[in-house]
């Protein structure tokens, strides 16, 4: 999951940047209404954290336009303006949802992973391949039976070619879902965080390399 936080006052972006990592989620981070929907025209972001009060352009008029844009990611606005009308508003803008500050964080990440799974693409919440549950709600694996533990690199990564249902995803592609906007494009850390998940899982192997193209989850 690729999201993009759009927050103007620095120590709030970066609780929320901190936080959703620690969560497994591939974080950007931008401050103003111009960086935003500059950001979302050039990455493929599952959801939007949006501000309302936004310097440059308003975050209602950021909300209008991605919704024009019509790229699919939906759209959790996180703001100070909690009243009920503020909150109409904002949904009659095209907001997917709405929280207001002060919020708990873990019904924020409860919120976004809602979001996903309500995404053009259908996401279940509990994964399966051969012997290997992923929880997803729980961030809790298993293989047979027996809990894996996984960083939070490795679990994005894993939920993706889960998801994937045996299809191969490129490099390029895991780069561009697990990781963020500033993560060097010929960097090796997708090569090492599937090499680290294939000696977690155990044998046999499930995690195969299809040379040139990419990765992908077969039982041989």
């Amino acid at each position: 999951m690729r999201v993009l936080v759009v927050e103007d006052e620095p120590y709030m972006a970066r609780v929320l940047e901190l936080g959703l990592r620690r969560e497994a989620i591939a974080v950007d981070v931008v401050h103003d209404g111009d960086s935003a929907l500059e950001s979302v025209t050039v990455h493929d972001y599952d959801a939007v954290v949006l501000d309302r009060d936004l310097p440059g352009v308003h975050g209602d008029e950021v909300c209008r336009r991605i919704v024009a844009m019509d790229l699919g990611c939906r759209i959790l606005m996180l703001t100070a303006a909690g009243r009920l009308d503020d909150k109409v508003a904002g949904l009659g803008l095209g907001a997917d949802d709405y929280l207001a500050k002060p919020f708990d964080f873990p019904e924020l990440v409860a919120r976004l992973r809602a979001l996903y799974r309500r995404s053009p693409m259908t996401h279940s919440p509990v994964l399966s391949f051969a012997d290997v549950v992923f929880d997803t709600h729980r961030r809790r694996v298993t293989r047979a039976g027996a809990e894996v533990r996984l960083t939070p690199k490795e679990l994005a990564v894993l939920e993706l070619l889960m998801r994937a249902d045996g299809g191969v995803l490129s490099a390029e592609y895991l780069l561009d879902k697990a990781w963020d906007a500033h993560t060097d494009p010929f960097t090796n850390a997708v090569r090492l965080v599937v090499h680290t998940l294939r000696k977690k899982l155990g044998e046999p192997q499930l995690v195969h390399t299809a040379i040139s193209a990419g990765y992908y989850l077969g039982t041989k």
